[in-house]
């Protein structure tokens, strides 16, 4: 099971970084996430260069894809090319976004009907097309999750980890990854955000 971590220039590293990290210590069980990139090496918001780990093409056949955030975010919807690489399906894929990702997401028509997280700056830009936002950190319906506020991250991979792996899996990655003498609550506010933001597929 394979997870893309689409990642642009201009990413935010706390967006890519937790989710592909969190996802990562599952590799044991089959489930693996990449850096995905639209050019060998992309630039983070703070000047980090990263090699991405799987060009865009791999969007087509990973398993879920995530879809960072980041500065040029609407740099990105307004280039039909780039947009055009990603060739998702919901039907088969997860698909989820973090932060401005809501407005990969909706450009892509794949939020039609349905409302978002995103975060706080984003938002206007994400209503602008339409676009419901909620005030709350995650939500998704079906195969479709968005996640709102950077640290939101951990939500978005223990979805993909619990929908992959089951629950018991997120739990001992959040677990994990929780600062010590913070486990137990840092597991059930994981789990709490992601139980409270899903619904059935419509």
């Amino acid at each position: 099971m394979q997870v893309a971590v689409v990642t642009f220039d201009g990413f935010n590293e706390l967006d890519s970084f937790i989710a592909s990290a969190l996802i990562n210590r599952c590799r044991k069980d089959g489930l693996e996430a990449f850096i995905t990139t639209p050019a060998p090496v992309v630039t983070s918001m703070n000047g980090v260069e990263v090699t991405g780990q799987r060009p865009m093409e791999f969007v087509t056949e990973a398993d879920a894809v995530l879809i960072g955030s980041g500065v040029k975010t609407r740099d990105v919807v307004a280039d039909d090319r780039l947009l055009s690489m990603l060739s998702l399906d919901p039907a088969r894929q997860l698909i989820g976004s973090q932060c401005s990702g809501a407005l990969v997401l909706a450009r892509l028509g794949l939020l039609d009907g349905m409302p978002a997280c995103t975060d706080l700056k984003s938002r206007p830009f994400v209503e602008a097309l339409d676009v419901t936002v909620l005030d709350a950190p995650f939500h998704a319906e079906g195969n479709i999750a968005t996640a709102g506020g950077c640290l939101a991250s951990q939500y978005l991979a223990a979805w993909v980890i619990t929908r992959m792996l089951g629950e018991d899996a997120a739990h001992d990655v959040i677990g994990y990854v929780a600062p010590v003498g913070e486990n137990q609550e840092t597991v059930e506010r994981a789990m709490r955000a992601t139980h409270a933001g899903r619904l059935v597929q419509r």
